[in-house]
């Protein structure tokens, strides 16, 4: 797939790598439909859209609201005709420890990142049915293949979310729709820069974008980068997990 001449759903577009893709993919005449809770950060984003050739629609909404979904998907269609692609990039992945925090922050942190993707997802599936193609993509996390430290409830709904996706790809085989899990490392948003994580091999925005970009485009089931971080994750994975975790206990500060 080429993300030119799409139609393109954009959820958490207002700021950090959802504004970049979609300012990126404003340079190759697509139909961007962006939507997230600041509706001034998205009128400035349409601005910048539509001044690079692409077309746009915002809308205002909070991906939290289970019904709020399906209004951005029936005004996707109703204004640009279908739905080729959607990036589903709500997240966050604040510092947490497992003996200072409580269960309603650990039920808010995965309904911030796991339901808000199942809220947009079961509306896609079915819109992307009845049009005969599309494609979800959904920006995961290396975080989701292993346990972090002072990321647990994230690293979990980062798990699920993929795991999810999986599922979606072997059920809907034959209805061609594409499911893609994007999982970056570390990514320099403004949210983070001050969140005291360790960030190694962190990576710009900009070059975040380019990787969401070419991930969807090669449709790979997942799409893991950067290119070492990667590697690190795959060696995790088959490492007994007695030394990954002193590995990842190590890179702490000793105050978390």
């Amino acid at each position: 797939m080429r993300l030119e001449n799409k139609t393109i759903l954009i959820v958490g577009a207002s700021s950090g790598i959802g504004r970049t893709t979609a300012v990126t993919l404003a340079d190759r005449n697509n139909r961007l439909v962006v939507c997230a809770r600041r509706k001034g950060l998205l009128e400035r984003l349409a601005s910048d859209i539509e001044a690079r050739g692409s077309r746009c629609l915002f809308i205002e909404t909070d991906a939290l609201d289970t019904s709020s979904a399906e209004a951005v998907i029936g005004a996707s269609v109703e204004k640009f005709g279908d739905v080729d692609v959607a990036l589903l990039n709500v997240g966050e992945g604040p510092s947490f420890n497992m003996d200072r925090c409580s269960v309603d922050e650990v039920w808010d942190n995965m309904a911030l990142n796991y339901l808000t993707m199942v809220n947009y997802l079961v509306p896609l599936i079915r819109q992307m049915k009845k049009q005969g193609h599309g494609l979800i993509a959904h920006t995961n996390s290396l975080a989701g293949f292993l346990g972090l430290p002072m990321q647990g409830p994230y690293s979990a709904a980062k798990a699920a979310s993929r795991i999810l996706m999986d599922a979606c790809r072997l059920e809907l085989r034959g209805q061609n729709i594409k499911f893609v899990s994007l999982c970056p490392g570390f990514v320099a948003t403004e949210r983070v820069a001050d969140d005291g994580i360790p960030a190694p091999f962190e990576i710009s925005e900009a070059v975040c974008a380019k990787h969401v970009i070419k991930g969807i485009e090669r449709e790979k089931s997942d799409y893991l980068f950067p290119f070492v971080m990667k590697l690190l994750i795959r060696l995790a994975g088959i490492l007994p997990k007695s030394v990954t975790g002193h590995i990842l206990l190590r890179a702490i500060p000793d105050e978390y």
